[in-house]
């Protein structure tokens, strides 16, 4: 029996729509309100008046959807009414009303089978069994708890919870296994650190290992303006170790593999480095640097694509990781979203309201760089939000991996600007940043040995030192043109005028617009997150481009 085809949802301010995946991608009705809809019939299930609704989840076996509204009070300063709900999806009924007043981890966590479910209130972690939400059958007490993650797959379940450091102490995460929470010996595993404001905890396939990133606002050393992360691994063993990541700079993103026995991290300054580790964080294939601040396995943990998205360029790069073979390089720009098809073999590219509000729509690859579908969003209309229609693991087989040529043509690549006076010359190899290549891409001595562990321990430090020295010389380098050769006479060469007063200071102004462009497009590289006033500006750069290039051709 063929595996069924997955379905698009497609959220935007022109209403709810489903859309077939490939390679038919016919469009059903669009679907009005806050609805239950069945997607193997679509037949409408239930309907709620919710007007105020702005997060809806469903359990992952859609036996409950979970809603929260905004909190609020009365102007008597009265308590306000239970604002997050949870449905039976079957009957329609409400199980049961919280009051939820941050929207932060606002959705109770289900396991996978939905045998069990916890909330975190008030320096407790509350669990329920069998969806029976009127009885809390455990509770996993730790003063200033923060954040918990459960763990994925069928039991014994496992739980990792977070305790922010205050008064000199460190910050901890520690695993449990459910029920077991009580006693001093309880803990599965323990990890203390004292640079951590917040914390991600990101849990494997297999349940047996977190990674969690350490993050601080600000970093006290003066590096970074952006604070400082740091990397680590927990093992529900009680093996622990701080990741090494050779490359100074933020850490953009850390995936697991879905065989669990590897990861990859993305992080340095720009141009950001990517590194597969094995479970003792010992590093197995180095990418190299490039544009990239994401790194997304596909389902069956045989494609990695590392992309650029954000305010980067949308440059794709897709890998085989079972031979660490390049199969495609497609450009998605302006993408704010990025999903791989349950399928294995498409993906997903969006451009969503509010991150972006021009040029929303979605578009469907696949991962050898063809585009097989495209739907771009009228530009009175805005698109919200595009998810494939999820499925449990193993209904869809694994495939080989093809290395073939895409069938349609791969979109053009993004061409770096120009001045015109170098647009009719040989290109230079002139670069703010020089670019790594891949580990299988670099030249291999003959004769070198393999380093011992504290050589190559020593080699990294090195490494990194050389590599924020060629970053602190890079942001003070300024222009990205080869300097003008220098005249036999002493001083400085000048740019060349238009011999017009007001047209030189046209020129001025808009390279100092260009030039705070270039820094704003850089923060965001390394994890900033800009103003609305600051995006607005990065939209204008073709603009300033196309004006600077036309003053220019007069000079």
């Amino acid at each position: 029996m063929a595996p069924p085809t997955p379905v698009l949802a497609v959220r935007g301010s022109q209403g709810l729509c489903m859309v077939n995946g490939p390679p038919h991608f016919t469009e059903s009705t669009v679907l009005p309100r806050v609805n239950i809809i069945s997607v193997t019939n679509e037949s409408l299930l239930h309907s709620f008046d919710l007007p105020k609704a702005v997060c809806l989840e469903f359990s992952p076996r859609s036996t409950v959807l979970a809603t929260w509204q905004p909190y609020t009070t009365s102007k008597d300063g009265a308590a306000g009414v239970s604002n997050l709900q949870l449905y039976d999806v079957k009957t329609g009924t409400c199980l049961k009303s919280f009051i939820q007043k941050k929207m932060q981890n606002w959705c109770p966590s289900w396991s996978e089978d939905e045998a069990i479910c916890a909330r975190n209130v008030n320096n407790e972690v509350h669990f329920f069994e069998n969806n029976n939400f009127n009885t809390i059958v455990n509770k996993l007490h730790l003063q200033k708890i923060s954040d918990f993650v459960l763990s994925p797959g069928p039991q014994p379940y496992k739980v990792a919870v977070y305790v922010p450091g205050s008064k000199g102490a460190p910050s901890f995460v520690r695993l449990y296994q459910y029920p077991n929470f009580d006693g001093p010996h309880a803990a599965l595993a323990n990890k203390s650190f004292f640079k951590a404001d917040k914390v991600t905890m990101l849990w494997n396939k297999k349940a047996s290992a977190v990674l969690v990133i350490a993050s601080t606002d600000v970093d006290k050393t003066g590096a970074s303006y952006y604070g400082e992360q740091t990397l680590h691994y927990i093992a529900a063993n009680g093996e622990s170790a701080a990741v090494q990541l050779p490359k100074s700079g933020p850490i953009y993103d850390v995936v697991w593999s879905s065989n669990s026995a590897e990861f990859c991290a993305v992080y340095g300054f720009m141009p950001a480095k990517a590194t597969i580790f094995n479970l003792k964080c010992d590093p197995v294939f180095d990418f190299g640097t490039g544009p990239r601040n994401a790194a997304y396995y596909s389902p069956h943990g045989h494609i990695l694509v590392l992309a650029g998205f954000g305010n980067l360029r949308g440059q794709m790069e897709v890998w085989d990781v079972k031979n660490y073979k390049l199969i495609s390089k497609p450009v998605a720009p302006d993408s704010t979203y990025f999903a791989w098809c349950p399928d294995g073999e498409h993906i997903l590219t969006a451009t969503c309201a509010p991150r972006l509000r021009v040029n929303n729509g979605y578009k469907v690859w696949h991962y050898s760089g063809s585009v097989l579908h495209r739907c771009d969003v009228p530009s009175e209309a805005e698109l919200w939000q595009v998810s494939w229609q999820p499925f449990p693991d193993g209904v869809f087989p694994a495939k080989a991996v093809t290395h073939r040529a895409p069938p349609r043509g791969e979109p053009e690549a993004a061409v770096a600007y120009r001045p015109p006076a170098l647009r009719n010359k040989p290109p230079t190899s002139s670069r703010l940043h020089e670019e790594e290549p891949p580990q299988n891409m670099k030249p291999q001595p003959g004769n070198d040995k393999p380093l011992s562990k504290t050589a190559l321990k020593n080699q990294r430090k090195h490494e990194a030192k050389r590599a924020a020295k060629q970053e602190a010389r890079s942001d003070r380098s300024v222009d990205l043109a080869p300097a003008p050769p220098q005249s036999p006479a002493r001083g400085t060469v000048s740019p060349p005028t238009s011999g017009d007063p007001e047209v030189d200071k046209k020129i001025k102004n808009l390279r100092k617009k260009l030039k705070a462009i270039e820094q704003l497009k850089e923060q965001a590289a390394a994890g900033k997150q800009l103003e609305k006033n600051q995006l607005e500006k990065i939209q204008k750069e073709k603009g300033l481009l196309r004006e600077l290039g036309d003053l220019e051709l007069g000079v």
